[in-house]
């Protein structure tokens, strides 16, 4: 039995990427590799063009140094102020306390907690505290942070902000990201590509505009489906409904340009709009909408070309 199986992946430098599957697929174990928490039992890990796997004691502990790691539920020592937590891990760094404070308070004031140096966890909400773990994480000046988890213990609109203060940091320091989340809303928010693992395998992979708007797994397919995102529930409305079925998905300046109403006139076509969703991704708006289209062979013969000149891509359902 195989915790993981076949994985093979490149990560960007200066990406937020992500890694999505159900609880048991694998994805802990395999964020846990990037910094050898987990070690593979074949194949290698390479980070910036160095395996990893082969290192003594001693660089790995210096390599762990150049990786932070955000978890689910903080980790935070309770009986310490929020600039000692984020102080301890300069402790083996070889700097002096005055520039640990000072580097301790840089970072807390990155993210937004310079107000509340003295005060301890228990004091904290729950997205606070995990501010504090992410200020800890950033503390050694990592190339790689690794966040686990990082935003499930936590509500919708705490996840919103933590997730926005990542972005923020991975755009301001250049810092990549990993994350892993049985989230689709997480992904959507932040990521720039994603993979999707199941039992322990890769099933899907690539930007996350592709894989939201063409899903081509069982797996991606039902995660976005818990999300909102239904690839399949146009076809129970299209029972019994006549004409072309199309599934339209549109993305950046086209989301908001009135393509439908310009060819409904121009072609004489009715469209029925059976499913639709429009929001963002990151920082990019998105739209799919699944269509019928009714009416002359003329209109219907041209209506391919006219979504061709509009930028909109598609595709045939039913012909």
């Amino acid at each position: 039995m195989h915790a993981l199986a076949g994985v093979d992946l490149h990560i960007r430098k200066g990406e937020v990427f992500g890694i999505i599957g159900r609880s048991g697929a694998g994805k802990s174990t395999l964020i846990r590799m990037l910094n050898l928490l987990e070690r593979p039992t074949e194949g290698t890990v390479q980070v910036d063009g160095q395996d990893i796997t082969a290192f003594s004691d001693a660089q790995l502990r210096t390599y762990r140094h150049s990786v932070g790691m955000v978890f689910q539920h903080f980790n935070l020592l309770r009986s310490r102020t929020v600039l000692d937590n984020v102080c301890f891990p300069l402790r083996l760094t070889g700097l002096t306390r005055d520039a640990r404070i000072a580097r301790a308070r840089e970072v807390l004031a990155l993210v937004g907690l310079s107000d509340h140096l003295n005060k301890y966890p228990g004091q904290l909400s729950g997205g606070q505290q995990q501010r504090v773990g992410i200020a800890r994480a950033l503390a050694n000046r990592p190339r790689l942070l690794l966040c686990d988890e990082a935003t499930s213990a936590l509500d919708p609109e705490t996840t919103q902000s933590i997730l926005s203060l990542l972005g923020d940091i991975n755009q301001r320091l250049g810092l990549t990201i990993v994350l892993i989340t049985h989230s689709m809303d997480v992904i959507r928010a932040v990521c720039d590509r994603v993979a999707v693992i199941e039992a322990g395998r890769i099933v899907e992979f690539g930007d996350v505009i592709e894989v939201f708007l063409h899903p081509q797994h069982d797996a991606t397919q039902s995660l976005l489906s818990e999300s909102g995102v239904d690839a399949q529930g146009w076809r129970a409305m299209a029972d019994g409904l006549e004409g072309r079925l199309l599934r339209l998905s549109f993305r950046g300046e086209n989301t908001s340009q009135p393509v439908l109403s310009r060819i409904s006139r121009e072609l004489l076509l009715d469209l029925s709009i059976l499913q639709g969703s429009v929001g963002r991704i990151k920082d990019v708006p998105v739209g799919q909408l699944v269509i019928a289209a009714r009416g002359p062979e003329e209109g219907l013969r041209g209506l391919n070309a006219m979504l061709d000149a509009a930028g909109v891509d598609y595709e045939v359902l039913r012909p």
